[in-house]
């Protein structure tokens, strides 16, 4: 697929994550890819809209105010309508263990910030196209 073209059929993306510039910055990249996006500011609202629409696949920030990514992908998972759900952890923190819980926890993948948009996407699109 080349990179300037969308991804078929508006698959919806929750981007969750308590940093305002950041979520902007995901609604633009994604938008432009061809993306529905669903945004959260912290991971309780994350769950909230989850409950209310389904998404194809979530973006989530390990550190955020009331429940952190870890504590939210743990719910994700135990919720048998999301548990096959595709989860992107997208974080500042970078350390072995921190991936190393986010994937023995269920993550679909670990991407730190700052994060290069085009690998973002192509992740997404393997991820995806796996479902």
């Amino acid at each position: 697929m080349a990179d300037d073209l969308p991804i078929e059929g508006n698959r919806r993306i929750l981007v969750v994550d308590d940093e305002p510039h950041i979520r902007r910055v995901l609604e633009v990249i994604l938008g432009s890819s061809g993306f529905d996006v669903v945004l959260a500011s912290d991971g309780m609202q994350g769950l909230d809209n989850l409950g209310r629409e389904p998404v194809d696949l979530i973006l989530l920030d390990l550190m955020m105010p009331r429940a952190n990514g870890l504590e939210i992908l743990s719910k994700i998972r135990a919720n048998p309508e999301r548990a096959n759900t595709p989860v992107i952890i997208l974080t500042a923190k970078g350390q072995d263990t921190d991936r190393e819980a986010a994937l023995a926890g269920g993550a679909s993948d670990f991407l730190t910030k700052p994060f290069s948009p085009k690998k973002l996407i192509a992740r997404i699109e393997e991820i995806l196209g796996h479902v």
